[in-house]
């Protein structure tokens, strides 16, 4: 059974509206602030007539209240996100032509991280993200928005304790591969071609250390410069591709 959380949320922005819409999810209603033009918003009208959802027009004053004030004119409110199961994201990922391919987050505090991480899951086709239930950020608003509408096609799971996931999901046969700043092996150097979960830790602590210790492999990003780290969502992106990368090339042979 999928978790819904129990506050109601917003989606704002025109791109996160309009994915949230195209992707058939139960909005409460589209707020459209007054003076944007119809003609700019007129395929997020026209979905919403056809899902039936209802809209109306309002003063900007209204939607900055929503929100942290960048909405691009655009706010729909939704009775809170649906979260996936891992084991639906396991089932799904089977079926696919592709090894099965996750990304298990452990502690993102950041939401426009975790947005930036599911944006960048969906681009390079990953079955599914995974995430603590607590000390860490979960599908807010800023979160969703940060995704630019990615977060209604990438299922996000949430789990009471990361390392009996990652146990089930060695179980299925899943290759855990952590990412450090100081992992003994080069992020390139490993085979992604296999069925893997890439485990991203938290901003400035990175992993913790039994989450550390229950991976097959720890990685790392080559840095040359007077920083020793990357941002979380960038080295996620770095590593994330390098996986689509290599699919790709198997894929084409």
């Amino acid at each position: 059974m999928s978790e819904v959380t129990e506050v109601t949320e917003v989606i704002y922005g025109r791109n996160p509206v309009r994915a949230a819409l195209q992707a058939g999810r139960s909005l409460n209603r589209i707020y459209i602030a007054d003076g944007v033009a119809r003609q700019d918003v007129a395929d997020i009208l026209d979905l919403a007539r056809k899902r039936g959802v209802v809209f109306q027009f309002t003063e900007r004053r209204r939607l900055d209240r929503l929100t942290d004030g960048r909405h691009q004119g655009v706010v729909a409110t939704v009775a809170g996100h649906q979260y996936a199961e891992m084991a639906d994201i396991l089932a799904s990922a089977g079926r696919s032509e592709s090894p099965p391919f996750l990304v298990l987050l452990d502690g993102i505090q950041d939401p426009h991280n975790l947005g930036a991480i599911i944006r960048t899951a969906d681009a390079v086709r990953a079955d599914g993200v995974v995430i603590p239930r607590r000390n860490a950020a979960g599908l807010t608003a800023a979160a969703v928005k940060a995704s630019a509408g990615a977060s209604v096609h990438v299922p996000v799971a949430r789990v009471a304790n990361m390392n009996h996931a990652m146990q089930a999901l060695r179980e299925a046969g899943v290759w855990l591969v952590g990412l450090a700043a100081d992992g003994p092996s080069l992020f390139s150097k490993m085979d992604y071609t296999v069925p893997v979960a890439l485990v991203i830790g938290g901003e400035g602590k990175g992993l913790r250390p039994l989450v550390r210790r229950n991976c097959d492999e720890v990685v790392r990003l080559p840095v040359a410069g007077h920083v020793d780290s990357l941002n979380a969502s960038v080295a996620a992106a770095l590593v994330l591709y390098e996986v689509f990368r290599q699919r790709q090339e198997t894929a084409g042979r």
